[in-house]
């Protein structure tokens, strides 16, 4: 099973009670947690209809359960297109028209301006989620059975598509596979020596390559530990630091 999932349950299930995420606020979610909750994701998900091979477009806020969401679609064995959630209704219409997803998950305060977006775009299911746990895709995972298969994906199969900045024209949809996200994981976690008593403040988006990817992968890959800041902020980021 190539599905990139698979290779970092492997390299984590070691250390399950190890730390994953430590909020601002004083939550910790351990390993062992962050994979029931994707699994109870990708349980939502199915039950929503969606199938392997299927892409799923998310335009939300940074969270605990964000992480939890990417990696249940992608155990699930779906594609998942994250949007920077500056993007406007305009914008958001042009890529789920481009990205064909059979779900769409947005902000809950940003419903009633998305909703008939994603209709005209024949988006099927239009969910909501927000940053404190709540709206009706994290009620559904709370409820969904676990799905604790990890989907069977090959190398070449897709993983997630990533839209450029488009500052020369329209956004085009950057296609990663699962011997993508594998190779460049693997390599940056093996160059960088991360092991699983090193800590990452992660103070950026989880909307591009380097939040949701580079940050997020390395540090699973070792079982690490990341301080898991909503954004960047001066004072936090050197309040967080060692003395």
């Amino acid at each position: 099973n190539d599905n990139f999932y698979e290779l970092l349950r492997t390299r984590f299930e070691s250390y399950l009670d190890n730390t994953f995420l430590a909020a601002q606020d004083g939550r910790t979610i351990t390993y062992k947690k962050i994979d029931n909750r994707s699994a109870q994701f990708a349980g939502a998900l199915r039950n929503a209809g969606a199938m392997p091979g299927d892409r799923i477009v998310v335009q939300v806020e940074k969270s605990t359960d964000n992480v939890a969401l990417y990696l249940g679609a992608m155990r699930a064995g779906l594609v998942y297109v994250p949007l920077n959630t500056a993007y406007t209704v305009d914008e958001v219409s042009y890529f789920l028209t481009d990205a064909r997803p059979s779900v769409f998950v947005c902000a809950p305060e940003k419903y009633q301006q998305l909703a008939p977006v994603a209709s005209k775009a024949n988006s099927l299911k239009i969910f909501t989620l927000g940053v404190a746990g709540d709206g009706d895709l994290a009620t559904m995972a709370d409820g969904a059975e676990q799905i604790q298969k990890v989907q069977p994906r090959h190398q070449d199969d897709l993983a997630s598509i990533l839209y450029t900045s488009g500052t020369t024209g329209r956004s085009k949809g950057a296609m990663l596979t699962h011997g993508n996200l594998t190779t460049n994981a693997l390599a940056l976690n093996k160059l960088w020596g991360i092991n699983n008593e090193d800590t990452l403040i992660h103070a950026l988006p989880i909307f591009h390559i380097h939040g949701l990817f580079v940050a997020l992968h390395t540090m699973m890959l070792s079982a690490g530990r990341i301080l898991f800041h909503s954004k960047f902020d001066v004072g936090a980021v050197r309040r967080a630091l060692p003395s």
